[in-house]
């Protein structure tokens, strides 16, 4: 019999008895289990995040097997919110785990309760579906109860170290960045949303032609966007 001294010993060593309690109370919801919010959300349940809900509408895809942690030959066709889960419950047994297999809109936005959890983490690709979430995070009547962190665009990446973290506003150089910047601004906002992100300047041009829309990618980069978004909720539990 195995005891949770041996599965988060390392961790505890580090984090202490009451950041670890405080770990196994906190909520955390993540929007997107893909090249990002999947590295992300198997880093918090690695570190102990007690309480987790997955939330993404697709499914399984051939073009997803070269970054993404669901994705295997084996799991081709499957909800990815059923594979991740699988994987995480295999990790965590005793892990509080919702899955989801939905897709968040301005519709459905009510649906989620995002104002119930600790923290919401944005791994979003749809531009008009990320700056609904975004909206609704910042706005102090649906606001998580600690913090709401979310990825820019991850695509057309290679080097990590130029991946950094900070305020939506200092994001440049990135493509989603600014898009996203320039959606708020011709839907009348005139003051952007202030929250914290994940985000590199750094864009490599294609050396193969693809489907139109579609972005080439690495799996370091995409998982070192996800990792990055763990350590903001971790980080900021530790600062407690």
């Amino acid at each position: 019999m195995h005891t949770d001294d041996e599965y988060f010993g390392r961790t505890a060593m580090l984090a202490g008895d009451a950041m670890m309690t405080a770990l196994a109370d906190t909520g955390v919801i993540v929007f997107g289990t893909g090249g990002v919010g999947s590295w992300c959300v198997e880093a918090l349940v690695r570190s102990g995040i007690g309480h987790l809900t997955i939330v993404d509408p697709d499914t399984v895809a051939p073009s997803n097997i070269n970054r993404q942690m669901p994705a295997l030959r084996s799991t081709i066709g499957m909800p990815k919110v059923e594979a991740v889960a699988r994987r995480l419950r295999d990790i965590n047994p005793d892990l509080d785990l919702r899955t989801m297999q939905c897709r968040y809109t301005a519709e459905t936005a009510a649906d989620f309760a995002i104002e119930t959890y600790g923290y919401v983490i944005d791994a979003i690709d749809s531009l008009h579906d990320k700056a609904h979430l975004i909206l609704r995070c910042t706005d102090r009547a649906t606001a998580p109860r600690r913090a709401f962190y979310s990825s820019m665009g991850a695509a057309r990446k290679l080097d990590p170290t130029r991946i950094t973290t900070g305020w939506f506003e200092k994001a440049e150089g990135c493509p989603l960045a600014r898009a996203l910047r320039t959606y708020f601004r011709r839907n009348g906002l005139r003051r952007l949303p202030r929250f914290r992100c994940v985000w590199s300047p750094e864009r490599l041009e294609h050396r193969a032609e693809g489907p139109a829309g579609v972005n080439g990618t690495f799996a370091h980069t995409t998982a070192a966007f996800g990792l990055a978004l763990a350590s903001m909720v971790i980080s900021d539990l530790y600062r407690d």
